[in-house]
């Protein structure tokens, strides 16, 4: 055990005090032009009103706008008192900013004004995940807690409209919520679900009502399966690939592995990446597969190949979200580590990064001219010399 001069280092383990010290070595690095922020980073989602802008959930209990050309950190939206865990964009004209917190509440703001909104209060534990939508021309909110608990609000008047729970098989904390782009409709929408256990589900969720749907099963013609399962554990993101023709489903889990699940084929898994340690995040661009967790590199994949393209690395802590920006070319990382991080995903710019390790792995670094040693002497003292010597002669 390491025996530290300070009350915090004395009972660290050599190995936590290893941790301590290749994080801090490691936090001064510029990859990813790191903006630095002054607490954890839950969470991230685009600004719909900026190509370079998104928004972050702090644990200081806050949402921040973050600017990655400028910079600009100005734009905060307060009000809870724990963190922040879940962000969300809706409500009538687009115009409400919607966050999940450990205070169990979701915290609303106009957008423009920054000024606080309705306060949606039902959940027993922390929110940990928050979508909006439409139901009948209704503005909705869905709310996903560690209470096991999925709920549905109506936005303009805060009423709570359902509590979705699984009656047959036990459902744990809610990690995650989408809304399938394609089988959802004005009257309805199908609603995917991700949680600390390892089944997906999908629910069908009309104003005057819900159901949980049966999957058909992968592997028996004519029969059917409760839930999604193609994970050993937590599935902690539900993405839906709008850049491929079936809109297929892509998920990240604690197992490891982010895949995709098919449509086409009742939504078994079609492809699996191995990331390794806990895949907090996945996202999809038309030519890569990106994914991050734990172990704190982002790893983008060929999407063609299967196969790992380029490790982006500069986050020194568990990275929580990840998010695209504009139509592909970059796409920014979000971390425990309180950075902000921003990588081209040009080709061009990927095979520099893989060039840099690669020499770097050979011993290979640029090197800078030498500057012509200077004389001891000056040119007159030299010819001085010269002369002399002649002299001798």
């Amino acid at each position: 055990m390491h025996k530290g001069t300070s009350a915090d280092q004395f009972f660290q383990t050599d190995a936590e005090q290893a941790k301590i010290e290749r994080r801090a070595a490691k936090a001064g690095n510029k990859n990813g032009n790191p903006i630095v922020l002054k607490s954890k980073l839950l969470a991230a989602i685009p600004d719909p009103t900026s190509p370079s802008s998104v928004f972050v959930a702090e644990s200081a209990g806050s949402v921040r706008r973050v600017n990655v050309d400028t910079g600009d950190t100005k734009h905060v939206f307060r009000g809870p008192s724990a963190p922040v865990t879940c962000v969300a964009i809706g409500g009538p004209g687009n115009q409400t900013l919607f966050a999940g917190s450990w205070d169990k509440d979701v915290w609303s703001w106009n957008l423009s004004s920054k000024t606080p909104g309705r306060k949606y209060s039902g959940h027993t534990d922390f929110v940990k995940a928050v979508v909006s939508t439409k139901l009948g021309g209704k503005d909705c909110l869905i709310s996903g807690g560690a209470d096991k608990k999925i709920m549905v609000w109506d936005i303009e008047t805060g009423s709570r409209l359902h509590v979705l729970q699984d009656q047959a098989v036990s459902m744990m904390a809610i990690q995650d919520l989408v809304i399938d782009p394609v089988q959802s409709g004005p009257d309805e929408v199908i609603l995917v679900s991700a949680s600390s256990d390892p089944h997906i589900r999908r629910w069908r969720i009309r104003l005057d009502g819900f159901e949980q749907i049966k999957e058909a099963s992968p592997d028996e013609p004519g029969a059917v399966r409760h839930t999604i399962l193609e994970h050993d554990t937590t599935v902690y993101k539900v993405v839906f690939d709008s850049e491929g023709e079936e809109v297929d489903l892509w998920t990240s889990s604690g197992d490891g592995t982010a895949k995709c699940l098919s449509r086409l084929k009742g939504f078994a898994t079609d492809d699996s990446i191995h990331h390794g340690d806990h895949v907090r995040a996945v996202a999809v661009t038309d030519q890569w597969i990106i994914t991050a967790g734990r172990d704190e590199d982002i790893k983008v994949w060929n999407r063609s190949s299967g196969k790992l393209y380029s490790t982006l690395e500069g986050h020194y802590d568990e990275v929580t979200d990840l998010v695209i920006i504009e139509g592909g070319r970059r796409i920014v990382s979000v971390s425990i580590d309180g950075t902000v991080r921003t990588w081209s995903l040009d080709q061009v710019e990927l095979d520099k990064i893989n060039k840099e390790k690669e020499d770097k792995a050979k011993g290979i670094e640029e090197e800078t001219p030498a500057e012509p040693e200077k004389g001891l002497m000056t040119a007159e003292e030299e010819a001085e010399l010269a002369a002399m010597m002649e002299d001798d002669d």
